[in-house]
């Protein structure tokens, strides 16, 4: 974070201080751990901690004032409303220091991290490109990624993730996007927001904080997503089905490590290679070529970066082990990702058995039990030896299986997690090739660990 004046702060967040402010601010947390000298700590109340009991600690750290919703004893308070909505405006208001960033914001139900990942990898070709870390894509994970910004940073890929109405509208005002883009509408989240008509409204809510006439990058096979029309600002497609869209993939040529393709943009054609399997994964390149069109960077150079993608350790990583094949997909799971990551069992080939452990998809509200039977469904057309179901929700994926005929004395359900590992543990053999895929809440990467000791 580069310098700013405590003044600034206070001004930003309407709060008020009774002590001198003409003082240097080089850094914002929300954590005592990360508090350096001419540090302002932000008191965030959490489900299991108060900022507030740690405000004399980040004095004592180095912090030169504390933001806070009331006095605390020897500390010197900013007292605002809520802490929380401060820590949003400090960084709405240090983005608005660097006028010609240009900031490509990244929502939708699934793949946000991995298209914002290539779309990093992209922009990094032409433009020193800041990204948010991780998944940090919420209302306090963003700020801290805007508070990495300098004078010498040219671009920044920012992923918005939400799970009720307000909250993308509010990312993006801090943000303020020039570049919008919407991967896809899926059902993550439904049981907070009703329909995927709603989940469509919410995400495009991406435009209430982007500069007037800012263009929408969407994929065409998306149902929803194709049918949006703007009011203002072009709308540019990618599509593997459309040649329709304004890119473009064919001559597709899956393998188990990821897929040859050739990229169809502006009348050109360009081969391209993604090295992470999945159709998904072809428009995630697909998107991010799109993006870097619009930036007028080399389709060369965008080629070679969207072969430089790999995967980190909980998003289709695929992990050896005892002779037996591990693709780890546990950070996230909704129906469409589920569907996505079956697609990708049933390409890949295998020595032996091909089996699928799959974990609860939560947060799906009433849709939950329908939407369980959907991906039973679509894994009893995979082509899979095996289905193993782990949590109180997945019984749905046995009954979509059993109804589409898949047998039902191949279909193992436990609730338990040590039940669940003693019968991998024991079934398990060399040559298998096994997807562990559900909802992070479950928590597969501690089975994975477990039975791989």
């Amino acid at each position: 974070m580069e310098n700013v004046k405590l003044y600034d702060i206070i001004e930003a967040v309407k709060g008020s201080f009774g002590y001198n402010a003409d003082v240097d601010v080089t850094n914002v947390s929300t954590d005592t751990r990360t508090i350096t000298e001419g540090s302002v700590f932000v008191c965030i109340k959490g489900e299991r901690f108060d900022g507030h009991d740690f405000a004399q600690k980040a004095v004592e750290s180095g912090a030169v004032a504390v933001i806070a919703e009331r006095p605390i004893q020897g500390v010197k308070c900013i007292i605002v409303d809520s802490s929380f909505k401060s820590l949003g405006a400090i960084a709405a208001f240090y983005r608005r220091k660097f006028k010609d960033l240009k900031v490509v914001g990244v929502t939708g139900s699934v793949g946000k991290t991995s298209t914002k990942e290539m779309i990093y990898l992209v922009m990094s070709k032409k433009f020193n490109t800041l990204k948010t870390i991780g998944n940090l894509n919420n209302e306090i994970g963003l700020p801290h990624t805007i508070f990495n910004l300098t004078s010498d940073i040219q671009a920044a890929v920012i992923e918005m993730g939400m799970n009720h109405f307000g909250e993308i509208s509010r990312l993006s005002s801090i943000a303020n996007p020039q570049t919008c883009v919407i991967t896809n509408i899926g059902t993550a989240h439904i049981g907070n927001l009703g329909s995927q008509e709603n989940i469509l409204k919410a995400k495009m809510e991406i435009f209430d904080g982007a500069d007037y006439g800012a263009p929408l990058v969407t994929c065409a096979d998306d149902k929803l997503l194709s049918q949006v029309e703007l009011r203002q600002g072009e709308k540019l497609t990618y599509s593997i089905s459309k040649k329709t869209a304004s890119v473009y993939a064919s001559d597709i040529v899956r393998d188990d490590s990821g897929s040859d393709f050739v990229i169809n943009s502006d009348g050109k054609q360009y081969k391209a290679r993604v090295n992470v399997a999945g159709d998904h994964n072809i428009l995630n390149a697909l998107c991010a070529f799109t993006v870097g069109r619009k930036y007028d960077i080399e389709p060369e150079k965008m080629v070679e970066a969207i072969a430089e993608f790999k995967t980190d350790g909980m998003r289709q990583n695929k992990v050896e082990h005892n002779g037996i094949t591990f693709m780890l997909d546990c950070y996230n799971a909704s129906c469409e990702a589920m569907k996505s990551s079956l697609g990708v069992l049933r390409n890949a080939k295998a020595r032996g058995r091909k089996i699928a452990v799959l974990a609860d998809m939560l947060e799906l509200g009433n849709a939950s039990s329908q939407l369980h039977k959907q991906v039973g469904e679509c894994f009893a057309a995979s082509d899979c030896d095996m289905l193993v179901c782990y949590g109180k929700e997945a019984s749905g994926y046995a009954l979509g299986a059993e109804k589409k005929g898949f047998s039902k004395e191949n279909i193992h359900s436990f609730t338990d997690k040590e039940e669940l590992c003693s019968f991998l543990k024991s079934e398990l053999a060399e040559g298998d090739l096994v997807l562990f895929k559900g909802s992070h809440g479950m928590k597969l990467d501690k089975v994975f660990e477990e039975i791989s000791k």
